[in-house]
Formats: C-alpha cells, sequence, structure tokens
C-alpha cells in the first residue's frame, strides 16, 4: 500500500512543550509521504501523543487512548501508536494495561514515528526507547497553532528536580538548543506570518547554562530581537531564582518583549519551598516579584500555586494566602499536589487529605478570582493593543489577546465590528478601548 492512501490523525494532550513534538512528528510523516487527516474517524493510524505529569493529565490520557480503541472496534482504524511522557513513564506497562495499543515511543524516539507506523500496518508490534538525555532537540515542523502565533522550544528536560515532580525522571537532564539553531527556527516561523513568539522549555530562565556556562535567556531574546521583525516575543515557565538583572532589563528595554512573565513560584512558605526542594525561598520569591514591577512597569506576572503539598500546615496556607493578596498577581492559577509514584514526595509523611486539598484550592481561587476583577475594572476606559484571533458570527464579535494575555490560558479580549468598516483579519493588531467586564474576560470598540 502506497504511504499516500494512509492517513494518519493525530491526538495531542497536554502543555505546548508537548504540542511542538507532535508538530514534529506531523512533518517526518508528512514528507514519509503519509496523508494527515484532522478527523480520528477518517484515519488509519492514530497518533496519541500523551501527557503524565499528574494524576489528572494521566487520567486524560488514558481516557483518549480508549475513545480512539473504540475506533478500532467500530470504525476500521488499523492501528493506535501512543508517544510522549505515558508511553515513556509506563513503558510496556500500556501493552499489558491496553492491549489494543499497537505501537509506544519514548520521548527520546519522536525520529521514529516513521518506523513505527511502518511496523504497525504491517502488524507488527513496535516499541522504541531512545536516550532522552542525548537525541536531537528542533527540527521542521507542521506548525499547528493559528498562523499568527506559534511556539518556540529552546530546551529539553529539567535539572531543578522538585521532590513532587516527575517529569526529569521522564524528559532526562535539561538540555538546551545553540542560540543559531533557535534564531533560524524564529525566522522560519516569521516567514510563515507568525506574529507572536512564544518561548518556552521546562525552564527557560535556565537555559544556556550547560552549553554556555552562564544564564542566556536574554542573550538568546537579544538574537530573535536582531534577526527577525516579530512584534511580540513572549516569556513562559520562567523560574524565580534564575531571573537575572540581564533579563529584566532586556525586558524593560527591548519594546518587542511584551511586558509579560510566567512565574510559577509554587508557594511563599520556607517550611514547604524547602520539602519542594525549590531553588530560592519566599524572601527571593518576594524580592524577584518587587523587582519586576519595579524595573518593568505595567509589566503582567502569571503564577502558579500548589496547595496540599505533603507538611503543609495551617499556617503554611495562610502564609500563602496573605502573599497572594499583598503581591496581587495579574494572572495566577493553582492546582492540588498530585502524589506521584517515582518521586520523593510520594513518601513523605503528613500526606494532606484530598478534602482539604480541594479546599485550600478553592479559597485561593476564590480570592484571585476577586484580584482579577479589580484588575480589569481598572482597565475600563483605557486603551489596548489587541492581536485579532478570530471572529465569532454567533455572537458578533472579534475575539484577541492584549500583550498582557498568553495563549490559551488568559484572558480574552472580545472587541464589536466597526459598521461600514473592512473585517479585521486574524493577526491583524487594533487598539481597543475597553468599556466592560464579563468574568475574566473585558469588552470593548476599536479605537482609530
Amino acid at each position: 500500500m502506497e504511504n499516500n492512501t494512509i492517513k494518519i490523525g493525530f491526538v495531542s494532550l497536554g502543555c505546548s512543550k508537548n504540542l511542538l513534538d507532535t508538530e514534529v512528528m506531523l512533518a517526518r510523516l508528512a514528507n514519509a509521504g503519509y496523508a494527515i487527516t484532522p478527523d480520528e474517524t477518517e484515519a488509519d493510524v492514530v497518533i496519541i501523543n500523551t501527557c503524565a505529569f499528574i494524576e489528572s493529565a494521566k487520567k486524560e490520557s488514558i481516557d483518549n487512548i480508549l475513545d480512539i480503541a473504540w475506533l478500532k472496534e467500530h470504525n476500521g482504524l488499523k492501528a493506535i501508536i501512543v508517544t510522549g511522557c505515558l508511553a515513556e513513564r509506563y513503558r510496556d506497562e500500556i501493552f499489558t494495561e491496553i492491549p489494543e495499543v499497537d505501537a509506544v515511543i519514548g520521548v527520546g524516539s519522536i525520529d521514529k514515528i516513521e518506523d513505527a507506523v511502518a511496523a504497525v500496518l504491517s502488524d507488527e508490534r513496535f516499541s522504541c526507547y531512545g536516550d532522552k538525555n542525548t537525541c536531537g532537540l528542533g527540527g521542521e515542523r507542521i506548525v499547528t497553532t493559528p498562523d499568527h502565533t506559534a511556539y518556540i522550544k529552546i530546551a529539553e528536560g529539567c535539572d531543578n528536580r522538585c521532590t513532587y515532580c516527575a517529569i526529569p525522571g521522564i524528559r532526562g537532564k535539561f538540555r538546551s538548543r545553540p542560540i543559531e539553531d533557535i534564531v533560524a527556527e524564529a525566522q522560519e516561523l516569521e516567514a510563515i506570518g507568525v506574529k507572536e513568539l512564544n518561548i518556552i522549555a521546562q525552564d527557560t530562565s535556565r537555559y544556556g547554562l550547560d552549553i554556555y556556562g552562564e544564564y542566556s535567556l536574554a542573550k538568546l531574546v537579544r538574537a530573535i530581537t536582531d534577526a527577525t521583525t516579530i512584534p511580540w516575543i513572549r516569556l513562559l515557565y520562567c523560574y524565580p531564582d534564575k531571573i537575572t538583572a540581564e533579563l529584566i532589563a532586556e525586558m524593560r528595554d527591548n519594546d518587542r518583549v511584551v511586558k509579560y512573565i510566567d512565574l510559577p513560584i509554587q508557594h511563599i512558605s520556607d517550611n514547604v519551598l524547602k520539602r519542594m526542594n525549590r531553588h530560592g525561598d519566599g524572601k527571593v520569591v518576594r524580592e524577584v516579584v518587587e523587582k519586576l514591577r519595579r524595573e518593568v512597569p505595567g509589566i503582567c506576572i502569571r503564577t502558579t500555586v500548589m496547595v496540599g503539598f505533603p507538611g503543609e500546615t495551617e499556617q503554611d496556607f495562610e502564609e500563602l494566602c496573605e502573599y497572594i493578596k499583598e503581591a496581587e498577581f495579574d494572572r495566577l492559577g493553582a492546582f492540588t499536589y498530585s502524589r506521584e509514584e517515582d518521586t520523593p514526595a510520594y513518601d513523605f509523611p503528613d500526606q494532606i487529605d484530598e478534602q482539604t486539598k480541594q479546599e485550600r484550592y478553592d479559597i485561593i481561587m476564590k480570592e484571585q478570582l476577586h484580584i482579577a476583577e479589580a484588575k480589569n475594572r481598572a482597565l475600563i476606559g483605557k486603551t489596548v493593543k489587541v492581536l485579532c484571533e478570530a471572529y465569532d458570527p454567533a455572537a458578533e464579535i472579534y475575539y484577541g489577546r492584549g500583550e498582557a494575555d498568553a495563549p490559551d490560558i488568559d484572558t480574552k479580549i472580545y472587541f464589536r465590528p466597526e459598521i461600514g468598516k473592512k473585517r479585521i483579519a486574524p493577526g491583524e493588531f487594533v487598539d481597543v478601548k475597553i468599556d466592560d467586564v464579563v468574568d475574566y474576560d473585558l469588552i470593548g470598540d476599536i479605537v482609530r
């Protein structure tokens, strides 16, 4: 059977870093002559790129595999291939527990995806687990995000060894890509119309330490700025203890770096941070947040916190609540501690029951809702630069995002059409005057 008669479907789960691996596999299979379909019901082979960071992510991955397995039984699907973090973490257990799966490849073997497809089409089981610490980084991609926005992965793996986190065991040691490789990819993305470049890694602020001997994120941002004209460059997944003065200066002085940083703090209590093996104590967190606000006027700070970590006392939790009220983060996400095997915290004493975790989560998110509402209402009457994403014909309104809004996770800004004026194209920048707030989202009119 010719490759071009075989249709390949993809399901990509988990984070944006996983999505980029999916895009690389898409390109490899397209180059091998396979047809790619967005509709799993018409595919001959479906590849599920999974997540396994926490329990809920594992459940979502398994549910998706089982859903696709139904197509194999009832809809003529020939084969299922499981890739990504679940495949790396549980390896041959997947074959045992879900016999409908025909191939499993680990995170260090996405370059073997063509071999996996060829094998399953020949009714052969296939598994491959290359060395995740030496496999190639980057590669040709089929970009699946909207034309105006894209992610770029600057490193793989993690060396932080937080006691709750399975990622180092799944993804391996931290490895940076050379600046010239990343710049070349940024230029390719600019050539296809990207207006917003979102820089990602497990820990972007560590970038360069392994290959250049120093934190080099600021240097990388300058190189991308010099080599492209991409208007918005956004920094995601930066860690508080690695925010250098050079990086802060680059954010302040470079007009094309949006005044936004994703800075996961996880907690503020020294007791909890120490047990988490976080690098830097509560004082470090407080100081870097204060410095960012002082040095980069108008910066939007997004953070993530964890509640219910083993040994988190009521006093620790109260300290976190008070700090969230004090810091007034512009964006905040919270999650409850997930007890993950093969992590040190799995065996920690003083595990906290699920009800207490959920209660603490609800308290945090209720407090953050008040903060977010106040910050949004403060924007009424102000004009915001918006990157248009699309037009909603049902609601008869456009929507997009401002500098303070990362793709998929942050606020949407809705704006009304101009009567008698041309349509706004996705990827076009417009100025919007905010006049209303609905939940976390903003509404306004175009200003000419």
